[in-house]
């Protein structure tokens, strides 16, 4: 068995787009989105192609990691760089096998041999957590909304990179594209069913889950 983590080439684009649809179909909402952001995301200037990566099993991709550019506004308007990862996605052939934290963990390693300052995240905290990511809110950190959710997440690569910023965290545009787009792209595939689910109910209710811990 040999895997292999390289970033990822314009040959790559459809499997990848392919295997985000499968990962993401029907698991937060009926159908999904993510390969439609994986899609425009790589056209955006936030894009990061340098932390861009897909994972090979015996030659075959089973997965890849996206990378754009966030920014922490804090209170005095001064901006602050930091960098965000998603959509990530692993074949569903290949789940709970080790392969996702084997992509993640490399892209963690490689943004941090960048020198890039610190990566903010929205996840679950139980996926995250064991990476080190810590709730935003312990520097401070909200959504534009002004609050704190458990799902927004941060991790320093340089020591002290968030400390004493407060602020609000701006995700890239990028991972917002035009939904107008979404449908005639999503034809382009192999007609999947949308389904509702009651896990895409628990979703939602954890996504608006207000961080109250005590950092």
């Amino acid at each position: 068995m040999t895997i292999i983590i390289r970033h990822e080439e314009p040959k790559d684009y459809r499997t990848v787009e392919e295997i985000t649809r499968e990962a993401f179909w029907n698991l937060y909402v009926p159908g999904a989105e993510e390969h439609y952001i994986a899609h425009t995301l790589r056209n955006h200037p936030d894009f990061i192609p340098e932390l861009t990566f897909v994972i090979e099993l015996d030659g075959k991709i089973i997965g890849s990691i996206f990378y754009s550019h966030t920014k922490i506004v804090g209170e005095d308007g001064t901006e602050y760089p930091v960098i965000s990862f998603g959509p990530v996605s692993i074949d569903p052939a290949y789940h709970r096998q080790g392969y996702g934290r084997l992509l993640i963990e490399h892209s963690i390693a490689e943004a941090k041999r960048l020198g890039y300052s610190a990566i903010v995240i929205a996840g679950f905290p139980y996926h995250y957590h064991p990476y080190g990511f810590i709730g935003a809110k312990k520097y401070q950190l909200s959504m534009p909304d002004g609050k704190f959710y458990t799902g927004i997440m941060a991790l320093v690569l340089k020591k002290g990179a968030l400390d004493g910023i407060k602020g609000t965290i701006l995700f890239s545009p990028g991972l917002y594209p035009d939904p107008a787009g979404l449908a005639a792209f999503d034809q382009t595939f192999p007609k999947k069913e949308k389904n509702v689910l009651p896990h895409q109910a628990q979703f939602q209710v954890t996504a608006s889950e207000i961080d109250e811990n005590e950092y």
